[in-house]
Formats: structure tokens, C-alpha cells, sequence
């Protein structure tokens, strides 16, 4: 406007704290994810298996209601143990995937794709906080499939059982709780890193399905031909699936992971190996988007 009309006031209004200004991010985001019929459709259905193991917990005590059904000899069967509660975290899991690979191509890319970081990062906020806003986005959704729900499963089931029953397997809740973290955080930057470098949405949904399922078939090619079983560490179900028995039942697991991260017990891979090779996974991960994220891209 013009300076001579004198009409320019600053503004007087409250700021936000420094501290929860990246928080506008996610909730915008959030806001498009909600306009998703097929979404809201998915996300709602993500919840069924939640709910038949809560149905399975209830009948297991309920003498009363399994003669009814006639289900006795199915509540013989089903044990709710370690392998219970692991088998729950891999299926949520698996479908936590589906949701990375829907969501994930959709929070970086368009940014990249239309020149908007710069509008980002000359607001305040920085770099790393531009990153924990999208990563909040699958954090926070993923988070409400896996372990919030085995948590509220496990606390189902110490009520029923009572309060000796949790004590003694208080390592089942926490391997539900570290256990789905491990998966949200590998998710989480690897979709976020296939968003920043593949500004195609399909391709990035497909590449993270091939990171899961192709570096899995080429590790075993390499244990074939190589005769070694060091190829397992490409494997993320494998690699997963081992730091979750160590989760849930320490030294000497007797499951052999959960639905989708089965481990294959006569080629077992060390923990600290495992650890170190998905550390090093997530490493790379910020590094590529370390090299994307930036407020202004200079051309040789």
C-alpha cells in the first residue's frame, strides 16, 4: 500500500509460542487427510483386528459365553501370550505399511514439486521442525493402530486376569510399546525420504512396498548364491521380527515373530546386527532428506 496513506498497523494480536508453531503443519495436513473418503474408510477398517482380539481376550474368560458359542476347543487353542500380542503388532503393522505408502508420497513431494519450501522455512521454523511436523502426520496416525491399541488389549487382559498376571508379563507391553516404535520410526523417515527424492506419488507408494518385499527376495538370492545368511539383514520383516522376539521374550524366544516378520530360526541374526543395520537404515534416511529439505536448491 501506499506509505503517504499512513494506514499500516502492525499487528497487535497474541503470538504463538515459538515452541508449538510447527504444530500448524500436521494440522493442516491432517485437515486434507480427513477429505479422504477411501482413507477414513481404511483407517476405521484398520481397527477390526483390534477389536476380534478384544473378543478373543473376552471369551477366553468366559466360561459361560463359549459354551454357547461352542467354542470351546477354539479357546484351547488360542493362548493369550507373547505370541498373541506379537502376531496383533505384525498384522497392524502390515497394515500401518499400506498407510505409509498411501499417505507418505503425499507430504514432501508436493512442496518440492511446486516450490513451497522456501515459503516454509522463511516463516519460523526450521528445518528439522518442517520435518517433525510431516513425520507427526504418520507418527501420530500409525501410533493409534499398533501400539495404542495392544496397549489397551494388554490392560484388558490384566483386568481379567488381575494384577499378578501383568507383573509377571509387564515384557509384553513394553515390547508392544518399543516394538511398534521401532517399526513407526523406520516407516516414518523412509517415507519421508522416498517423498523428498521421488516426486511421483505412485512411485514412491510402490518403491516402499519394494523396499519391504524385493530387498527381502534379494537378500535371500544372496544367501543362495553366497552361501551365507548375512543376506537376512536386507529383510526388514527378518530384521524387525528378530528385535521383537528379543522384545517380547528376551535370549530365548519360543515364537518366531508375528504375522508378516517371521524370523527364520536356522539362520538367525544377532540382535546387536540387527540393531545396528536398522540404525544405520534410519541414518541414511535423514541423510536423504537432509539433502532435499532445504531453503533454496542451487544448480551446477
Amino acid at each position: 500500500m501506499a506509505v503517504y496513506k499512513k494506514s499500516y498497523r502492525p499487528y497487535e494480536g497474541a503470538y504463538t509460542a515459538a515452541w508449538r508453531r510447527w504444530l500448524a503443519i500436521p494440522r493442516y495436513a491432517l485437515e486434507d487427510l480427513r477429505r479422504s473418503r477411501f482413507l477414513n474408510i481404511f483407517y476405521i477398517a484398520s481397527f477390526g483386528y483390534p477389536l476380534i482380539a478384544a473378543i478373543v481376550i473376552y471369551l477366553e474368560h468366559n466360561v459361560v459365553a463359549l459354551e454357547a458359542l461352542r467354542a470351546e476347543r477354539v479357546a484351547a487353542i488360542v493362548s493369550i501370550d507373547a505370541g498373541f500380542f506379537m502376531s496383533f503388532l505384525g498384522w497392524q503393522s502390515m497394515l500401518a505399511l499400506f498407510l505409509a505408502a498411501f499417505i507418505g508420497p503425499g507430504l514432501v513431494s508436493p512442496d518440492l514439486a511446486n516450490g513451497a519450501l522456501p515459503l516454509y522455512l522463511a516463516r519460523p521454523f526450521s528445518r528439522a521442525e518442517y520435518v517433525a511436523g510431516k513425520a507427526s502426520v504418520l507418527v501420530l496416525l500409525m501410533s493409534l493402530m499398533t501400539w495404542v491399541p495392544g496397549l489397551l488389549l494388554f490392560a484388558y487382559e490384566a483386568y481379567l486376569e488381575g494384577r499378578l498376571w501383568s507383573l509377571s508379563h509387564t515384557r509384553i507391553a513394553a515390547g508392544l510399546f518399543f516394538g511398534a516404535w521401532i517399526w513407526i520410526v523406520w516407516l516414518t523417515l523412509l517415507a519421508l525420504a522416498l517423498s523428498a527424492w521421488v516426486k511421483w506419488k505412485p512411485a514412491a507408494g510402490a518403491l516402499l512396498f519394494g523396499v519391504f518385499f524385493v530387498a527381502a527376495g534379494f537378500g535371500e538370492a544372496i544367501n543362495r548364491v553366497e552361501d551365507t545368511r548375512w543376506g537376512l539383514l536386507l529383510s526388514a520383516p527378518n530384521v524387525v521380527g528378530t528385535l521383537w522376539e528379543w522384545l517380547f521374550e528376551g535370549a530365548h524366544p519360543t515364537a518366531n515373530g508375528g504375522v508378516f516378520f517371521r524370523v527364520d530360526q536356522s539362520a538367525a541374526i544377532p540382535v546387536w546386527m540387527c540393531s545396528a543395520a536398522l540404525a544405520a537404515a534410519c541414518l541414511m534416511c535423514l541423510y536423504m532428506l537432509g539433502r532435499k529439505i532445504r531453503g533454496a536448491e542451487v544448480a551446477k
